[in-house]
């Protein structure tokens, strides 16, 4: 499975491509939101992990953004954050109109459970 991960730090960055290309995925990174733009168009993700405090243009603005194109509609999305889903004041609207399959809070989220979040989102 091919995935986009959007993360701004890069040590988390690295621990978390490491962690899904062991699991058997291939992993394209993205610092901001206008250079995820530019991955998934050149290579179409098949799940993207979101985290929403981005440079420049937060990752909110990065989904509605996404949903924008046609082809990229079905695409499952996992926020990975350190904004807990309780302080999410639009987590319903996430999930229902931007196609968000789960929202993980990092502090509580292991390698695993990211990796298990992957390979569960729907296809």
């Amino acid at each position: 499975m091919h995935i986009l991960l959007v993360e701004p730090n890069v040590v988390q960055s690295r621990l978390y491509s490491q962690a899904l290309k062991q699991a058997g995925h291939t992993v394209d990174h993205a610092r901001s939101a206008q250079s995820a733009v530019h991955l998934a168009d050149d290579n179409q993700p098949d799940v993207v992990v979101l985290e929403l405090q981005l440079p420049r243009h937060n990752g909110v603005e990065f989904l509605y953004e996404f949903r924008s194109y046609p082809e990229w509609l079905h695409i499952p999305i996992i926020i990975n954050s350190y904004i807990p889903a309780s302080e999410l004041a639009h987590a319903a609207t996430l999930e229902r109109e931007l196609g968000v399959t789960g929202i993980l809070y990092k502090p509580d989220t292991s390698l695993r459970d990211l990796c298990q979040a992957v390979e569960q989102a729907p296809r």
